[in-house]
């Protein structure tokens, strides 16, 4: 079981930090060996989260990811509480705390694993950086409202070229956020496949393509592109970018670890009740199970 706990408090969420150091008193009441931050650099949070069992991210999405990405090298797991807005990530609400922690420390939970996505930013020899992400890498245009053109290749064989407002590279994490919005398709979790998403196409290509497992895609700022192009790896600005740029992404050998309280079908559920009111259910979930399991039965 766990031994030692860190905690993440983002430090712009107002309830962030007084909820970390409530949780915090109370780990200490139970003998365990705790810390807590508030600023989340690398270079002060790193040799922390590799002596640690678990990491409590409280916050929103946001800190999520960023807990997410900051834990993945050290294959440490992740607890979300939420004293944010949407909190589609987390486990539990920041007012709901206390039986979460006590459910946690009862081993009342399981480890769900989702890929992340690596990207690498090169102008021409040159190498501009290499990104983690566990929501999306988005290749789009600067204020000035030009489309952008984005030669497209999958495992070295060219695709197409978009004329859009950006391109939405994502895992089935992000396929929930940003490609969503735009209409693109929702995957489960489980899945490790690229989700590639056009932003405002116009003439070219305008349907998501969900790549097959272990494809590595490459997009090319073409010279004809007139506009500032920019690169953003989980909602966060990483580097600009010129006419032909290039930006390679592939699955990450990295993975993120959330801990989770609920049911393991809970995603559905989850999601659906953020994009739509709740209905009444019309059968109880006994009769349902009756009836999938009659229907299975008749099909053997």
């Amino acid at each position: 079981m766990f031994k030692r706990i860190g905690i993440l408090a983002h430090p712009q969420r107002t309830g962030a930090g007084p909820v970390g150091e409530l949780v915090k008193a109370a780990l200490h009441e139970r003998g365990l060996d705790c810390w807590l931050r508030t600023t989340w650099d690398a270079d002060s949070t790193n040799h922390l989260i590799a002596d640690s069992d678990l990491v409590i991210a409280i916050g929103g999405d946001g800190a999520m990811l960023r807990t997410a990405r900051l834990c993945a090298p050290f294959n440490v797991p992740v607890f979300g509480i939420n004293t944010g807005h949407l909190g589609f990530l987390t486990e539990a609400r920041g007012d709901a705390w206390e039986p979460a922690i006590e459910a946690l420390l009862s081993g009342q939970f399981w480890i769900e694993r989702r890929m992340m996505i690596t990207s690498e930013a090169w102008h021409g020899d040159q190498a501009l950086g290499t990104f983690e992400a566990l929501n999306d890498v988005v290749i789009s245009r600067g204020l000035i409202a030009h489309s952008v053109l984005l030669e497209t290749y999958i495992d070295g064989d060219w695709a197409t070229t978009y004329a859009a407002d950006g391109l939405i590279v994502a895992t089935p994490t992000g396929s929930t956020a940003y490609a969503m919005a735009v209409g693109g398709p929702i995957l489960p979790p489980e899945l490790k496949n690229i989700l590639v998403v056009p932003v405002a196409p116009h003439l070219s290509m305008d349907r998501p393509m969900v790549l097959s497992e272990g494809a590595t895609i490459e997009v090319v700022i073409t010279p004809e592109t007139q506009t500032d192009v920019t690169l953003t790896v989980d909602g966060e600005l990483t580097v600009m970018l010129q006419p032909n740029d290039c930006v390679i992404v592939r699955a990450s050998e990295r993975i993120s670890q959330f801990v989770r309280l609920r049911d393991r079908s809970y995603f559905y559920r989850s999601l659906l009740d953020r994009l739509e009111p709740r209905v009444p259910l019309r059968r109880e979930p006994s009769q349902r199970a009756a009836r999938i399991t009659s229907t299975t039965s008749n099909h053997k």
